[in-house]
This record gives structure tokens, C-alpha cells and sequence, in this order.
């Protein structure tokens, strides 16, 4: 088996749920949460912690991944609501978004079920590691713009679209590499990697990223590896994996949360010179040749590259915007209409003045004006990953049949 996109390292099954305003203030009243109860770190061991976690996120106006150490919790808040299930993981959504672009790849999953079977489209092969069937879902629940939650002291408004992920996925958290990963590299131009966030142990931690090393020592001089950040269940882990790959990573993307949670504060998405520094210190922090930084007003890359991929960025934001708008079905017709949409006005202006204040080394794009009632809001930076790979993939076909 070979493939041109190996696209790593997990995949996963997710519960997709709609959070309303009415509905977070009834389960606030029914567990009697107070505002001072709120933190995003709170461990997360049953329904109440869930929802304390939950609201923290809400009031912080982010998102975030959490690990769940109850899945009866994940099972019990799930069972009160309606729900779509859908494939998640970076890896398959960037997938699934490339096939939507007729970009075929192929997958490496650490588990396997029915549901994953079912819903990969042709375009999608895939190697796994698993021996036998498990289902573990991500718990992911979206909330609209502008939910509000008042109820006792709190007095919450999210004035943005987010969504909040929470997991207890064992095979994911052991990662357990396919021996064919290796073969299958031997062919590829381009290699993406993700999911080692799920992982919570230290030491087999190493040891996966010592096997993925010896299974990269097969890629071509020539391939092109892409690493898209996340939230880490252990925080500490995010360096432990950056500093065992940084020499082997030639583009590194990340999104908002997770660029301010690097520098350490709250970043003004609209101002060059908050952004400026943020961005100097993420390359002190990531010193990779390529850094991709795409958020909700734009996107940007920075580094050797940032002529080089400018095309990819705008592919990524167009796929992550279509993404937003229409979910996972969109058609070609509503990809093409999200390209041609105008551009946010403040983002022009910031993109301009950025790429003033920093000059070559970075391209910034301002994202797109989109107004719809009901976004989707799971899955954009994996959504935008796959349109960036798309493009590259796309160029390299056309430079292969010159």
C-alpha cells in the first residue's frame, strides 16, 4: 500500500450536541453551580464537574479539550440531549475535507468501529493499529453566538460560536503505532501528524515518539510534514512532543487558544502590535521553519515559507469557512461561493498593518464575512488543515506533470 497524504495518527467517533441558553440554565439550577465555582481546570469526574467545566469555558469565551475521567459522565450528559454523530479527529476531518476537493489519503487510526467504517468515503483509505472493535465517543458540544446564562450569580455571554470537546478515549490515549506506518511513508509527499495530546502517560509517551520517529525515518528527503498543535489533556506533554519532532517538522499550525495559551496571556486578535509580539515569541517558543496561525478575523503564515504557502493558507481558511457555514456536507458549488465572499473589514486592516510592522517573513489573510444562524463550529482547524494540504497536494500533482 502506498499514498501520497498519509494523514496520523487518530481518528475517533463524536457525539456532536447544540447547547442552548435554556438548556445550560436548567442543568445550572438543577446542580446549583455558583459563579465562583467556575474553572476550565476543574478535574472532570461527573455531570456537575462537566457542566462547571463547561461554563468556565463559556465565560472565558475559548474553547478547549479536556480529558473526562468518568465515561459514565460523558454517557449520562449525552443521553439528556439529541445528537449527531459524526468522525472527528484531525487527522480524518482533514481527510474528509480533502476528499470533498477529490484529494484522496490515507489514514492511520489507533482504533476502529462500525461507525468508522460506515462514514469514511472512498477517498479515505486507512491503516489501524487496533486488533478488535472499541467505540469511545468525543463528547463535543457547540454553542451559538451570544448564549447567554443567567441564573443565580452567574451572568454568563459568549459573544462568539465555540465549541468545547471532552474525552475519554483509551485506545487513543495509548496510541499504539501500526507497524505498516513506515512502508506506507515511503511514498508520501506529504505527512501530517496529530494526536498525541490524547496521551497521559510519560513514559509510553517516548516511546511512541521514538517508534514514530523510526517509522519517519522512510518519508522521502522531499516530504513535506505538517504538525497541527492541540489541546493537550496533559499540559506538560505539548513541549515533551515538541522538542522530540521539532527537527522534523516543516510546517507547524496552531489556532488562537492555543497561541495565547503559549504566550501566557490574552492576545487582541485585531491589533498588529499584540500580535507581533505574540508571534516573536511563539518563534522563540516553536523554532520551526514554518508557522501557520489561523484564528476566527484571519490567518497568517510565518517563516521561510510564508510566500510559498500564502495559497495554502487562503485554501485552509476557504475550507475551514465553508466548513462553518455548511458542515461536512457542502457542495462544490457552496465551496466556490465562500471563495468568492468579501473579506472582513477590520481583518484587512490588521493583515495589512501586520504585514507592514514584520515585512516578508509573514502573509496574513483576513478571513471571510460570514453571517449564518446556525454554524458549525467543530472541526474548523482540522477543516482548515485539509484545505491547506489539499492545495499543496494540488500543487505538487501540477509540478509533477511539468
Amino acid at each position: 500500500m502506498g499514498s501520497r497524504v498519509v494523514l496520523g495518527l487518530v481518528g475517533c467517533v463524536d457525539y456532536e450536541l447544540q447547547l442552548s441558553s435554556t438548556m445550560l440554565e436548567q442543568l445550572v439550577a438543577e446542580h446549583k453551580i455558583r459563579d465562583s465555582e467556575l474553572t476550565s481546570s476543574v478535574p472532570v469526574t461527573n455531570e456537575r464537574d462537566l457542566i462547571i467545566s463547561m461554563l468556565a469555558y463559556i465565560k472565558q469565551d475559548v474553547g478547549g479539550e479536556r480529558f473526562v475521567a468518568s465515561s459514565d459522565a460523558l454517557s449520562t450528559f449525552a443521553a439528556r440531549f439529541p445528537k449527531r454523530i459524526s468522525l472527528g479527529g484531525t487527522a480524518v476531518r482533514a481527510g474528509l475535507a480533502m476528499s470533498r476537493l477529490g484529494v484522496p489519503s490515507t489514514l492511520h487510526l489507533a482504533s476502529i468501529n462500525d461507525y468508522i467504517r460506515r462514514l469514511l468515503p472512498p477517498a479515505c483509505d486507512y491503516i489501524c493499529s487496533a486488533r478488535e472493535d472499541t467505540l469511545d465517543p468525543h463528547l463535543i458540544v457547540q454553542y451559538e453566538q451570544d448564549i447567554r446564562v443567567r441564573v443565580g450569580d452567574l451572568n454568563l455571554h459568549a459573544p462568539f460560536p465555540n465549541r468545547l470537546i471532552y474525552v475519554n478515549d483509551p485506545p487513543n490515549e495509548a496510541l499504539v503505532l501500526s507497524e505498516e506506518l513506515g512502508s506506507l511513508l515511503r511514498d508520501a509527499d506529504i505527512f501530517l501528524i496529530s494526536g498525541f495530546n490524547s496521551m497521559r502517560d510519560q513514559d509510553l509517551l517516548d516511546e511512541r515518539l521514538s517508534t514514530l520517529r523510526r517509522h519517519m525515518r522512510q518519508l522521502p528527503s522531499q516530504a513535506l510534514v505538517y504538525y497541527e498543535d492541540a489541546a493537550f489533556h496533559e499540559p506538560a506533554f505539548s513541549g515533551r512532543v515538541r522538542n522530540a519532532l521539532l527537527e522534523v517538522i516543516d510546517v507547524y499550525g496552531l489556532n488562537e487558544d492555543e497561541m495565547q495559551a503559549y504566550v501566557g496571556y490574552p492576545v487582541d486578535l485585531l491589533s498588529a502590535t499584540e500580535v507581533e509580539q505574540a508571534l516573536n515569541s511563539l518563534r522563540t517558543l516553536i523554532p520551526v521553519p514554518t508557522l501557520v496561525v489561523h484564528t476566527k478575523y484571519w490567518s497568517l503564515v510565518l517563516g521561510a515559507g510564508a510566500s510559498e504557502y500564502a495559497a495554502a493558507v487562503r485554501s485552509g481558511m476557504v475550507m475551514a469557512s465553508v466548513h462553518y457555514c455548511y458542515g461536512d456536507d457542502f457542495t462544490v458549488e457552496q465551496h466556490e461561493l465562500i471563495s468568492n465572499l468579501p473579506t472582513r473589514p477590520g481583518a484587512c486592516a490588521f493583515a495589512a498593518a501586520l504585514e507592514e510592522r514584520m515585512g516578508a517573513g509573514v502573509r496574513c489573510l483576513p478571513g471571510f464575512t460570514l453571517e449564518v444562524a446556525h454554524p458549525t463550529t467543530v472541526g474548523l482547524g482540522d477543516a482548515f488543515v485539509g484545505g491547506f494540504l489539499a492545495a499543496v497536494r494540488q500543487v505538487e500533482r501540477r509540478a509533477s506533470w511539468t
